[in-house]
């Protein structure tokens, strides 16, 4: 049985009622206490209080302070008059009850409805967090495309001002070879003088004596005498043909396994691919013959990511694929430049492209499998998609289970899998 208090003190104005209420040797919390707008009740075992108020209060407004063993209650007035009393005093048992029952029916509503305005809130909130990170992600894409524009913008810069020099250079060289061809010419042409004065032709003054007629002669002397002689040229070389013979192909294969139709036709279709690949790249054509090298270009691209260059490494790499898409280490070496740049999915094609030129499994590129799974379940875990880059690493531990980091990086997945599990 409930001990009902009865003993309480309380004053009002025209606005608020301040009720006091003693509860000496028990501890009460704010769960111990339940106020609507016209009921109020203190339970704190064995101690009950119940009151029906004279008229509504605003129960959002109203406090209760606690403190010293007493309960010291503001509870505000919906209308601003004098109470005749605290409590309703001509209230049978039916109504009480109702009134009691009426109370916890709309605190109930009340809860509700502010638990519905509480998960409202939530997804609003939720709403913006996800579209100010969205707007983060824009801007930070922008930035990163602004990043490699202006890279490709230089790079692009540079090659015009290298291809410039080269030009310039070569029309020095041209322009030099030209002055040194006049030269020679200037050079035979005085030989040629010197000559032909050696041969005995007379300049003015000798001729004029030489053309006097002798004593007991009628003739003269012609300028042109037997005594000179034609300066002698070469005759003109005969025309041959030249005739080239060109090592042939040999297949490293024995005679009765060789197919000479196939091996023929693969040789039309390498020459085919490659004299494609260079009509398509015109771009190549003030490039240097090893610079059309994708081993070289893989080399460079090498060099550029060991500098941290990362954008300058993806276009060497980009050039040498398109020079040959057939080399796993060009998409596996590009995949690591993407995962340094974040671009987790081109990352992620990479080393799928990768994983399906390293066929047959084979031990030599057991060594390029396992980089790849561990490249591409890096940017799957970068994605969230824990499940997925488990996968990729329990894969490469399957090539190399001795790996102790690869083993390391799979718990801390295992672990992230199992956090998000029970969070959800």
């Amino acid at each position: 049985m409930p001990v009902w208090l009865r003993q309480f003190g309380w004053r009002q104005t025209p606005a608020a009622v301040y009720l006091s209420l003693p509860l000496r040797g028990v501890r009460v919390t704010a769960a111990n206490i339940f106020c609507t707008e016209q009921y109020l009740k203190v339970s704190v075992p064995p101690f009950l209080f119940e009151a029906v108020l004279y008229a509504p209060i605003d129960d959002t407004n109203s406090t209760a302070k606690i403190g010293n063993g007493i309960i010291f209650f503001t509870l505000y007035k919906k209308e601003v008059a004098m109470w005749d009393s605290l409590t309703l005093s001509n209230a049978n048992k039916e109504k009480l009850q109702y009134l009691r029952e009426n109370a916890v029916l709309k605190a109930h509503e009340k809860a509700k409805e502010e638990t519905e305005a509480k998960k409202v809130t939530k997804q609003e909130h939720k709403k913006y967090t996800l579209e100010a990170t969205m707007k983060l992600e824009e801007a930070e894409m922008k930035r990163i495309e602004d990043l490699k524009e202006k890279e490709r913008q230089k790079v692009t810069k540079e090659l015009e001002l290298w291809s410039k020099k080269q030009k310039d250079t070569e029309k020095q060289k041209r322009a030099q070879k030209g002055e040194e061809l006049h030269q020679e010419v200037e050079q035979l042409k005085e030989k040629k003088k010197e000559k032909m004065n050696k041969a005995g032709i007379p300049n003015e003054g000798t001729s004029k004596t030489r053309l006097k007629p002798t004593k007991g002669c009628c003739d003269s002397y012609s300028m042109f005498s037997e005594n000179l002689k034609e300066e002698w040229l070469p005759a003109p070389q005969s025309a041959a043909t030249i005739k080239i013979n060109f090592t042939p192909r040999v297949f490293p294969t024995a005679l009765r396994e060789s197919r000479v139709a196939e091996e023929e036709e693969w040789l039309h279709k390498q020459a085919e691919a490659q004299r494609t690949i260079n009509a398509d790249l015109s771009e190549l054509e003030d490039l240097k013959e090893e610079e059309k090298n994708p081993d070289w270009l893989k080399d460079k691209g090498n060099k550029m990511f060991a500098t941290g260059n990362y954008l300058a490494a993806v276009n060497a790499y980009n050039l040498a694929v398109r020079l040959n898409n057939k080399l796993p280490l060009l998409y596996l070496n590009r995949a690591a430049c993407h995962l340094k740049m974040r671009n987790l999915h081109k990352a992620i094609e990479d080393s799928s492209k990768a994983l399906e030129l390293l066929t047959p499994p084979v031990p030599d590129n057991a060594n390029a499998r396992v980089k790849a799974y561990v490249r591409r379940g890096t940017a799957f875990c970068q994605l969230e998609l824990y499940t997925e880059g488990l996968q990729d690493y329990e894969a490469a531990l399957k090539i190399d289970p001795k790996n102790e980091t690869i083993e390391k990086d799979a718990e801390k997945i295992r672990h992230l899998i199992q956090g998000t599990t029970q969070d959800s």
